[in-house]
């Protein structure tokens, strides 16, 4: 295996590309890595979390400061990371190692990150096929109290929760008591639900045989995998927008309220959101580009998908935001009553509001479909990130194709055992507690040290020759000075009003974990960030000469660069000449 370079000769001969035997994969067309990318930037945080944040942080008003991290941090990171896999070729973990070896730990805590997602995100997939396959019964199950796990407090979907206090919805009771069999705190494990297991094996065979024969095959699963959720949103929101009340939902959704912009949260959700739904930091984004041709236009591409993206999340806002209206006046309460956010829309207000409508299965079959397939498409470009980031760092020994697809087959056996600790009867509490600690500290602080890195020490200027030698042009200015100034300027701020307005997780705002709880949540949250500072005294210590040599050569890029490959050959047939 691949080990520090000692000195740097060491260093030179590390960054060497693929041995022979092992031709990097390309994809086959550019549409397929654009597919790709944007199957993994469309998530579940454009279906569910941007109208929810849109509606609390004041409506239209929110998009002021969610366009001004877009345009600052969002679309110039993005940009950033596109380049940098698409220039070096490489996975997360070996691009930081050739542009420069002292932040190398960027590479290790993203993969972290990937790693803890993966194991939790996919657990999603496996409710969503519960909720899917419940869907074909002669009657929805969530929609009457005549069920085996229903209380004597149930109230059907006819019915409304003003009645009494004391009374729960047959939407709540199926998705705690039927598909959860929530516990009454973490202590509590209980036992496996067999059915959701059998559900997480499936979605893990899914993601293998999707991505377990290359990045060629996996392009060719992209043309449904990505196009068909937006035919199923599009219907949705045809549908919604025809429902009465929508015109209620939409304006709680986007009528502007100016008075939130003087509410910090409203800024810090828009950077989070940024964020969340652009995956930076988490080396998807310089993983798939790495598959790219050397002169794609990476920075038309970068455009583009970031355009995508933010189009979607409105385009989800007014798809949900619509039916919600509808339910609302169905049950004569206000919007806001039934507006939720996160798995709680998903799978317990959304089935609620499809119980309503006219031919209730179509609609939920159409709804659990998309969302499946959104989950299947971010869930196997992350198993794809880790894959080939390790496969990359550890080249000499990947060099065989069967030793690829064993450490694929291993991560998903492994992830899918880790995994069966989510579909016992704390499985919500273990979920909520991964999602909001794996993105709590590392979410905001990898940025930084990437922009740092390019705009201080590897060079913005430099980072825009290679972008050049790509694409025939440079870029805007402000993306150059964005990776200076602003980004690392706006996340250090919103990192520190992080850490100082933290509250600790609750579910329901009711349940607090035990103490053990929040130091796993806490070192989840952690240890992303500080595996970059520990990298560098490792590397800095095993590195000889001073100091400051030692730092000379571990900010130094890697020779095989292609920029710098071109450069040594020009200096090379300009001393030719001279000589003779």
């Amino acid at each position: 295996m691949d080990h520090f370079p000692m000195n740097s000769e060491n260093l030179e001969s590390k960054a060497e590309p693929a041995p022979k035997g092992r031709e990097r994969e390309r994809w086959s067309r550019k549409i397929e890595y654009f597919l790709a990318v944007a199957g993994s930037i469309v998530g579940y945080g454009n279906i569910w979390r941007f109208p929810y944040l849109c509606s609390k942080n004041g409506g239209g008003v929110f998009l002021i400061p969610y366009f001004l991290f877009l345009f600052t941090c969002g679309i110039p990171l993005f940009i950033l990371e596109t380049s940098l896999g698409q220039y070096t070729g490489q996975g997360a973990i070996t691009c930081w190692r050739k542009i420069c070896p002292l932040f190398e730990g960027i590479g290790y805590g993203s993969q972290l990150v990937v790693t803890c997602t993966i194991i939790y995100y996919i657990i999603i997939l496996s409710w969503e096929f519960l909720f899917l396959f419940s869907s074909f019964h002669s009657e929805l199950p969530w929609a009457n109290c005549l069920n085996s796990w229903n209380t004597d407090s149930c109230l059907g979907h006819n019915q409304t929760l003003s009645e009494s206090t004391n009374n729960t919805s047959s939407a709540v009771e199926y998705w705690e008591r039927r598909i959860l069999g929530l516990s009454s705190g973490l202590e509590e494990m209980g036992n496996i639900r067999w059915d959701l297991a059998l559900c997480l094996l499936l979605s893990w065979i899914l993601v293998y045989a999707c991505i377990c024969k290359g990045i060629k095959n996996t392009g060719k699963v992209l043309y449904f995998t990505a196009t068909f959720p937006y035919l199923i949103l599009l219907a949705l929101l045809v549908r919604g927008l025809t429902l009465p009340g929508a015109k209620d939902g939409l304006t709680f959704y986007l009528y502007p309220d100016l008075t939130r912009l003087s509410d910090s949260t409203v800024w810090l959700d828009a950077a989070s959101q940024i964020l969340y739904s652009y995956i930076i930091s988490s080396g998807v984004l310089t993983t798939l580009s790495s598959y790219n041709q050397y002169n794609n236009n990476c920075f038309r591409d970068s455009l583009l998908l970031c355009i995508l993206n933010s189009a979607t999340s409105f385009m989800a806002g007014f798809a949900i935001f619509s039916v919600l209206g509808f339910m609302a006046q169905e049950q004569g309460v206000d919007v806001s009553v039934v507006v939720e956010s996160g798995p709680v829309l998903a799978f317990i207000a959304y089935p609620r509001a499809v119980s309503l409508m006219p031919f209730p299965h179509i609609w939920a079959v159409g709804f659990y479909v998309m969302m499946i397939f959104v989950g299947l498409d971010t869930q196997f470009t992350y198993v794809e990130t880790l894959t080939t980031s390790i496969c990359d760092a550890f080249s000499s020994f990947f060099v065989k194709t069967h030793r690829r697809q064993l450490l694929l087959l291993a991560i998903c056996f492994g992830s899918f055992f880790v995994g069966l600790s989510m579909v016992t009867e704390v499985s919500c509490y273990v979920f909520l507690l991964m999602d909001y600690y794996t993105y709590t500290g590392s979410i905001v602080f990898l940025p930084i040290l990437e922009s740092l890195c390019i705009g201080w020490v590897y060079g913005a200027d430099r980072q825009y020759d290679n972008i050049e030698d790509m694409i025939g042009y440079r870029p805007w200015p402000v993306i150059k000075y964005s990776w200076r100034y602003i980004t690392p300027a706006l996340f250090t701020c919103t990192l520190l009003y992080n850490m100082i307005t933290h509250q600790p997780l609750k579910v329901n705002n009711t349940y607090e974990y035990p103490w053990w709880g929040y130091v796993v949540g806490g070192a989840l949250a952690l240890s992303p960030s500080l595996l970059v500072p520990l990298w560098m005294v490792y590397a800095v210590s095993v590195t000889p000469g001073s100091l400051r040599q030692r730092l000379k050569v571990l900010c130094t890029p890697a020779k095989d660069l292609p920029c710098a490959a071109l450069k040594r050959q020009a200096a090379d047939q300009e001393a030719l000449q001279t000589f003779t």
